[in-house]
């Protein structure tokens, strides 16, 4: 084998042994906060949720690596195409990634898919933690049953305090082990100007992002990041970060509200500069 084959290699397996959610370096007033609630992070999974039965969240999908197991989710949105955080596809070549569907135990797979290109916005993490969102297009086309679905964008913007349904198989808490079953918990969502208001020091929170928070011990962890947050059975949200894991703080996601326009350019085929490719690392055996 070509040194540059197991370089190549050892650097899959190594990005692909970890599990993605982004998180933010906190400031000293949110560290002080942090410790006087430190015992919040004793919830579980997506943190503080309860196991799935088969056949909910059809439309959620688990990006693995080709040697270990889950890291991220993400959605179905139609027969070739998944979205998810763009820091969950950023820099990986497709090839070398697969798409779980049609379960709610992410290694017992109903059907496994493969990506042949990955898009990135352009200007994600310009500023830093901004514009994170990613599509995947598959080199086929998802069979649909009733354990696999689609699910619509957002199509308004979501009311302040209104109810939204996260789902992931995040870990059970900061450092924590994984879960198998899938996870899912009812949120609410926070209003851009009062997460704001709880972020105004780290000046993170992008006019792209929204939040939702209810209480300590319940919000998204480690593995959960890309994955849906639902709301009137649209999809409102993607897990982009937070400051882990439930501990009394909003957790932000992408508002697909708000990127739809892009996503629909993207996947029309017909905007070729709204979007970058995330497939950066070379296939073995191309040219330089």
């Amino acid at each position: 084998m070509h040194l540059r084959q197991i370089i190549s290699l050892l650097l899959l397996y190594i990005v692909t042994t970890t599990t993605a959610k982004r998180l933010i370096k906190p400031s000293e007033r949110l560290l002080a906060r942090q410790n006087a609630n430190a015992s919040a992070q004793q919830g579980g999974r997506v943190v503080g949720g309860t196991n799935a039965d088969p056949g909910f969240a059809s439309y959620q999908i688990s990006i693995q690596g080709q040697y270990n197991g889950h890291w991220c989710g993400g959605s179905i949105i139609d027969k070739q195409w998944i979205i998810t955080a763009a820091h969950c596809i950023d820099g990986y070549n497709p090839p070398y990634l697969r798409i779980i569907t049609g379960t709610v135990e992410w290694d017992q797979p109903r059907a496994i898919y493969y990506a042949d290109e990955f898009y990135t916005h352009c200007n994600y993490n310009n500023p830093d933690f901004a514009n994170d969102i990613g599509l995947i297009h598959l080199n086929d086309s998802i069979v649909f049953d009733q354990y696999t679905q689609a699910i619509p964008l957002a199509s308004k913007p979501l009311e302040d305090n209104a109810e939204a349904i996260i789902t992931g198989w995040g870990d059970l808490a900061l450092g924590g082990p994984e879960t198998k079953i899938l996870q899912k918990l009812t949120l609410r969502h926070m209003s851009h100007k009062r997460c704001a208001e709880v972020y105004e020091d780290e000046g993170i929170l992008d006019v792209g992002h929204i939040c939702t928070f209810t209480k300590e011990g319940e919000g998204t962890c480690h593995g959960d990041s890309g994955g849906p947050l639902i709301s009137g059975g649209e999809l409102v949200g993607l897990v982009n970060w937070g400051q882990p894991c439930a501990v009394g703080y909003p957790d932000a996601y992408a508002s697909v509200y708000f990127y739809r326009d892009w996503i629909r350019r993207v996947m029309s085929g017909t905007c070729k500069t709204c979007h970058c490719e995330a497939s950066n690392y070379p296939t073995f055996g191309s040219k330089k």
